[in-house]
């Protein structure tokens, strides 16, 4: 019964999570439908998938500043909010200008709620629940990639892509509920006056995380070589997808959408493995074996030259991944303070936002210079130089402590400041 109380808000958050996580992708795929029908041009689609990096690039600079001097719970509230009416607002858009510019506010919005939400959750579970809570979460996204992507063609059948859209902005309605019955962790810890920004104190934040970094070089790295991995790297190959589907495996677009299939398999096989093993498997060996893993997945791909050899590629770099992500996730938790995880993840995002636009943009330039193929296997090497560099520097045992306990001592700037 103890057990059970202590799961009540984690699983309430979960089932917050899920719901959000599966109209995500109805919301995605439903978006990229209406743009395509009504500019009949995939570069139209393409720029989409821009101003996911660029929303961030623009927030995150700044973001961490508000999100670690607010009340995170009603940061919360009020983004699912604030996106529920502006994704309300989208079909009622006839303008493609004025699609991507609501689209860049949403992603803007969201790009606050992600760090936000994270810490939230680290402050919500204790660090003994981590592992295990990470491991559902994970089972829930990979369960969302699935059912989202059938439940928005089941939508499609029954009425349009419009109605995904709405079921959307009413599944951030319910997110938002669901934070309301959250307990309220920072109460009366905040000001009730708006948190001022200025240069000076962004300035100074920024000057704190590099300071963090620099005293915990060991933290520095394996965020910098999973960021490199699963982030940019992973980014830009997947960028080429699609292509390489059809121009060097030969499929045809249900070829592609079987290969997307197997991804989606692979992916809740990992989790749901991960959720059984996780509390037998130490941190530092679900993010070490996973890196290698998943960069062996890559590898395998990369060089396949038919459907069966990228099948196989695409299931293991998927089973592995939730490995990867589970680990990160609690070291993350663990070791990065509580009181600065808003700057942190800011800064982390707004660099990974730079490099994600570099990477693929460069991948999109090789590949019309040379080949699909060629691309993807130099970037796929890449890949793999900076996995097995994250496996063995994590797996060696004197890294073991790293991942033990979480580091104390750490002085952070005032949540008040």
């Amino acid at each position: 019964m103890k057990g059970m109380e202590a799961w009540k808000y984690p699983a309430i958050l979960l089932l917050g999570i899920g719901v959000a996580n599966i109209s995500g992708w109805i919301y995605f795929i439903a978006l990229n439908v209406i743009v395509l029908n009504a500019t009949k041009s995939a570069m139209a689609v393409s720029i989409l998938y821009l101003l996911r990096p660029l929303a961030a690039m623009a927030v995150s600079s700044w973001s961490g500043s508000l999100i670690d001097r607010m009340n995170k719970r009603s940061l919360m509230i009020g983004l699912d909010g604030v996106r529920a009416f502006l994704i309300f607002l989208l079909p009622l858009l006839d303008s493609i200008a004025y699609i991507y510019g609501l689209v860049f506010l949403i992603h803007m919005a969201g790009s606050l709620f992600g760090p936000a939400s994270g810490t939230y959750i680290a402050k919500l579970i204790p660090p003994e629940q981590r592992p295990r809570f990470n491991s559902l979460n994970g089972l829930i996204g990979s369960g969302a990639f699935l059912i989202g992507p059938a439940a928005a063609g089941l939508l499609f059948l029954a009425g349009s892509p419009t109605s995904a859209i709405y079921i959307n902005a009413a599944a951030l309605l319910f997110s938002a509920v669901v934070t309301m019955l959250m307990p309220d962790l920072e109460k009366g810890l905040f000001a009730d006056q708006p948190v001022r920004m200025n240069r000076n104190m962004i300035r100074q934040d920024w000057s704190d995380v590099l300071g963090f970094y620099r005293s915990r070089t060991a933290i520095l790295i394996v965020c910098l070589l999973f960021s490199a991995v699963m982030v940019v790297m992973a980014t830009a190959v997947d960028s080429l997808e699609a292509a390489f589907a059809q121009k060097v495996l030969g499929l045809s677009d249900s070829g592609y959408g079987l290969l997307v299939s197997i991804a989606g398999a692979g992916i809740i096989a990992g989790a749901s493995v991960n959720a059984v093993v996780v509390k037998r498997l130490a941190a530092s060996a679900q993010i070490g074996f996973g890196a290698i893993g998943v960069s062996f997945g890559y590898l395998v791909y990369a060089f396949s030259a038919g459907f069966a050899g990228a099948a196989a590629g695409f299931f293991i770099l998927a089973f592995f991944l939730a490995f990867a992500n589970t680990g990160f996730a609690t070291f993350y938790q663990n070791h990065i303070p509580v009181a600065m995880m808003g700057r942190v993840g800011s800064v982390n995002g707004f660099f990974e936002a730079i490099l994600v636009m570099l990477a693929t943009a460069g991948f999109g330039l090789a590949a019309d210079g040379y080949t699909v193929q060629a691309t993807v296997i130099a970037g796929v090497l890449v890949m793999s130089v900076f996995g097995l560099s994250l496996g063995f520097y994590l797996l060696r045992p004197s890294k073991a402590r790293l991942l033990a306990s979480q580091p104390d001592g750490i002085v952070s700037l005032p949540e008040d400041e």
